[in-house]
């Protein structure tokens, strides 16, 4: 790929201003709290920006174009029933327990409300968590830099892969080492300008060229094109997944279990300068984050839709080199669905094809945005794109590591090998996990590799680690009867079901191990999304009822101590000083009413 001096420059700006936010940030990072929590001094505007750009990385720009691709329109509904009622309710409803009882992460939350052993449980297997997301962002710049041929001609093909993981983690590690949490925050806003900027023209440009909305819909499947035609029955969408499923799955289990527990998008909310900035901060994120499927999925939908007569012409007047790995010209549409612009899926390491287990070659969703900015972007215009890509990695990347340094300063280091060092002891600590983080997640990136569609890999980590939690969060919080003994026993028989149901149950056409199946298989899904759907319904169902069950017949602490803690012995936050329109709950209706608008027009 030819890329011009604008192109590099472009980048060349965007890496320098990044690490000279951490070495200007550096001198502020006086104590543990600055380099955790920031201080708790941001507005909430930023806050909110920082809180939807931490899940804007590369599981959401590529795995939702990947998505967009593979599935259709129907990803939408990781936005509008996925995502924006469980932002209102974590506003609204949760976040006076966050910041009101001065936790500095989740699991020091359930320690407070439950006991130590809940923490311990939660801390360590998010803490796999955030390094396994982390990792998944690495994985998707590496391979970026690699299709790109960025650095072809100075390395050796074989190791260009290799090369842009070590890269990709050095440059993260600096500027989180340097700055951490605020200089995290600060990248984050920029990253979503930069998303912002780069991707509005390419939807833009790409409607434009396959005949607007109407030509997709033209070319690609109705199931693709509608997003809740064909619910009534797992064969009959292509997500592969019934409405029960889709509903509890991901409207209820795998969303609130992110939003509301998951300390990564937590950890920038608490970082606001009040509470009631705290509760504004998801709701200011929803606003923006309705609309991301626009920016997102529809570039997935339009890599789909050119045909073959369209992408020769404008690949040669772009003047893109081919990769020696990885072929960019449209391929014969597959059975049953286009494939436009998606390449043949490759071994990063290797170069050779990969076949599912049917023998059917295997498309690889991931590139679906990185052929756009390809196909469409002249030279100057790509630097900006490929910069809000490579911003969008990296704080993905960024994100997850500062929540797992904090976690494991706090919830892991502080309260089970060090508890009397110093602050200055601590911040030291923080830093050093930082540098294990990042390298724990560079062994991540190399299981990405198997996945076509790193969406997959999340929801099925998310499964694993948030939807069990989540019961014990929604118990904890209204049901003060609830006990340590209980919620320690049902994350345990919770994460033990999400993961039997895992090692049980195949999607058609994989093959066994990491995409589950490695007990026996029983069961198989007609997708990896769908398993992920039901393997996170199991793990929420099993650990709520084993919840309950046990805290019936455990002892339940003393109302006194719980203040605080459970919503029905908690002051409610003050909010005689504000105007109706600026209270949380309005702002909270508003965006609801947007959402429902949303859903009724792309039925």
């Amino acid at each position: 790929m030819n890329l011009s001096y604008i192109d590099w420059l472009i980048m060349l700006v965007y890496f320098v201003f990044v690490l000279g936010i951490g070495f200007a940030l550096k001198r502020y990072m006086r104590t543990s709290n600055d380099f955790f929590l920031a201080g708790r001094s941001i507005p909430a505007w930023v806050c909110g920006l920082a809180f939807i750009s931490a899940n804007l990385g590369a599981q959401e720009v590529i795995g939702m174009g990947a998505s967009g691709a593979k599935y259709g329109i129907v990803t939408s509904h990781f936005y509008w029933i996925g995502a924006i009622p469980a932002m209102v309710f974590v506003g609204v409803f949760m976040m006076p327990f966050y910041y009101g009882s001065k936790a500095r992460s989740v699991p020091e939350y359930l320690r407070l409300r439950f006991d130590e052993k809940t923490r311990a449980v939660n801390a360590i297997t998010f803490a796999i968590m955030t390094v396994f997301s982390s990792g998944i962002s690495m994985y998707a710049m590496a391979l970026l830099i690699q299709t790109l041929g960025l650095f072809r001609g100075i390395i050796p093909d074989q190791y260009i892969f290799h090369v842009s993981v070590i890269l990709s983690a050095a440059i993260v590690l600096a500027y989180i080492f340097l700055g951490g949490l605020t200089s995290a925050i600060y990248n984050e806003v920029l990253q979503f300008f930069l998303i912002v900027a780069a991707f509005a023209p390419l939807v833009w440009i790409g409607l434009k060229n396959v005949g607007g909305w109407n030509g997709i819909k033209h070319t690609l499947p109705a199931t693709m094109t509608h997003s809740w035609r064909g619910m009534g029955h797992a064969s009959t969408n292509s997500l592969g997944v019934e409405w029960v499923g889709l509903a509890m799955g991901l409207g209820f289990v795998l969303s609130f279990g992110y939003w509301c527990t998951d300390f990564l998008v937590v950890q920038r909310a608490l970082a606001a300068d009040s509470e009631e900035s705290a509760r504004k901060v998801p709701l200011i994120a929803a606003i923006p984050k309705m609309f991301f499927p626009f920016l997102v999925i529809l570039p997935g939908l339009i890599a789909v839709s050119v045909t073959s007569h369209m992408a020769q012409p404008a690949a040669s007047t772009m003047q893109h080199a081919q990769s020696s790995t990885v072929t960019h010209q449209a391929l014969p549409e597959g059975p049953g669905r286009p494939h436009g612009l998606i390449p043949v899926k490759t071994d990063p390491r290797s170069g050779r094809e990969q076949f599912d287990s049917n023998g059917n070659v295997v498309y690889d969703y991931d590139l679906a945005i990185p052929v756009m900015l390809l196909h469409f972007f002249p030279t100057g215009i790509l630097g900006l794109g490929l910069t809000a890509l490579l911003a969008s990695f990296m704080s993905g990347m960024a994100g997850n590591v500062t929540a797992f340094n904090t976690v494991w300063t706090y919830d892991i280091y502080q309260a089970y090998i060090n508890k009397k060092g110093t602050d200055q002891h601590y911040l030291w600590m923080g830093r050093m996990a930082t540098v294990g983080g990042i390298v724990l997640s560079v062994g991540a990136a190399y299981a990405a590799t198997s996945f076509n569609n790193i969406m997959d890999a999340l929801q099925l980590i998310f499964s694993l680690v948030n939807a069990p939690l989540f019961a014990t969060f929604l118990l904890g919080m209204f049901w003060k009867r609830t006990t340590g003994h209980g919620a320690f026993t049902g994350l345990i028989f919770g994460t033990g079901a999400a993961l039997a149901h895992h090692g049980l149950t195949l999607p058609d056409g994989a093959i066994p191990g990491i995409h589950g199946g490695w007990i026996n298989v029983i069961h198989h899904y007609p997708s990896d999304m769908a398993q992920n759907f039901w393997t996170a319904i199991f793990a929420f169902s099993v650990n709520f009822i084993v919840t309950v069950l046990v805290s019936l017949v455990t002892k339940p602490r003393k109302e006194f101590e719980l203040v605080g803690l459970v919503y029905s012995l908690t002051p409610r936050p003050v909010e005689a000083h504000l105007n109706w329109w600026q209270k949380p709950a309005t702002l909270g209706i508003g965006v609801l009413v947007l959402l429902v608008a949303l859903n009724l027009i792309f039925a």
